[in-house]
């Protein structure tokens, strides 16, 4: 398999092939497509594992649902509440 990279990107496996922190370029596509599909499948289970079960609870009870200045109101409360408690 042939692949073109983009001359930043090339530079990029090289250096870290240069370093030592890979033996190989075909190494370093290897970890980047490992961390693609880790990325991807926890991707996946926070859409199965929280946002379907919230979209399920605010149909089945709308009076949950906030606008978004009761949302942003709601995080400048806790910001506010983090900051006191750090001072």
């Amino acid at each position: 398999m042939r692949i073109n990279l983009p001359n930043e990107m090339a530079e990029l496996v090289r250096a870290k092939v240069a370093t030592g922190e890979y033996a190989t370029e075909s190494e370093v596509i290897r970890d980047g497509l490992r961390t693609l599909v880790a990325r991807d499948k926890a991707m996946e289970a926070w859409l199965r594992d929280q946002v379907v079960p919230a979209a399920k609870a605010l149909q089945a009870d709308p009076s949950r649902r906030r606008t978004s200045e009761q949302v942003r109101g709601h995080l400048a409360k806790k910001r506010a509440h983090i900051n006191q408690t750090e001072a």
